[in-house]
């Protein structure tokens, strides 16, 4: 019986791959030289699927994939309740942080009683401010998103941010720390049922990879 585990692209792909191969998790094909998206692993009856991030979740949850490595970020805006969170893996840290411009920053006399916000995630920042009973308004951005303020387009920005180089870069500064991000090993509740035989063993190899890596 063939297992999927769904992989998101960038800093988890990059940071996760390396920890796997050194655990005997040897893809057939490398990502970096090969247009493949589904890549059987050596030796195995384990097939990797490269996803993007915010894709990821959905081939787990409708069952494609059986596991998955998933950024918190990804599960807190896409709702993870429906999939098993397995185990924090320590990979690809960073923090999911409130920012402003830094002039901005002097005073909070400067904000009006209902706030713009950018960001790419509206569900985690409408229940963020709807906790401090702020008002606001939610700007949906996928990028370059510290570029929002300058132009004016809003008071502050959401996003995930790991040294502040970047918002240093673009005069912006970190307001608050929302929450800590991770990529999280995630199954399909009903995989991780039926197929529990096969996925206990694999979990475990899993955990004791990222234990090693860290």
């Amino acid at each position: 019986m063939s297992l999927n585990i769904a992989l998101s692209k960038g800093r988890i792909l990059k940071q996760t791959l390396p920890v796997l191969e050194q655990a005997g998790f040897e893809l057939a094909e490398h990502p970096d030289e090969s247009r493949k998206l589904l890549i059987p692993v050596k030796n195995t009856d384990i097939n990797v699927i490269i996803v993007r991030a915010t894709d990821a979740p959905t081939y787990v949850r409708l069952g494609a994939a059986d596991l998955g490595l998933v950024g918190k970020d990804v599960l807190m805006e896409t709702g993870g309740s429906d999939l098993y969170e397995l185990y924090d893996t320590g990979m690809a840290r960073c923090r999911l942080a409130l920012a402003e411009l830094v002039d901005s920053a002097k005073s909070e006399s400067h904000l009006p009683a209902k706030i713009k916000v950018a960001t790419k995630y509206e569900n985690i920042a409408r229940d963020y401010f709807a906790r401090k009973g702020i008002q606001s308004e939610i700007i949906k951005l996928y990028g370059s998103m510290e570029l929002a303020p300058h132009a004016g387009l809003c008071h502050r920005i959401i996003d995930l941010v790991d040294t502040g180089g970047t918002l240093k870069a673009n005069s912006l500064v970190e307001k608050e720390t929302i929450c800590h991000i991770s990529a999280r090993l995630v199954a399909n509740k009903v995989s991780y049922k039926l197929k529990r035989a096969e996925l206990v063993p694999l979990v475990d190899s899993l955990k004791q990879a990222f234990e090693h890596a860290e």
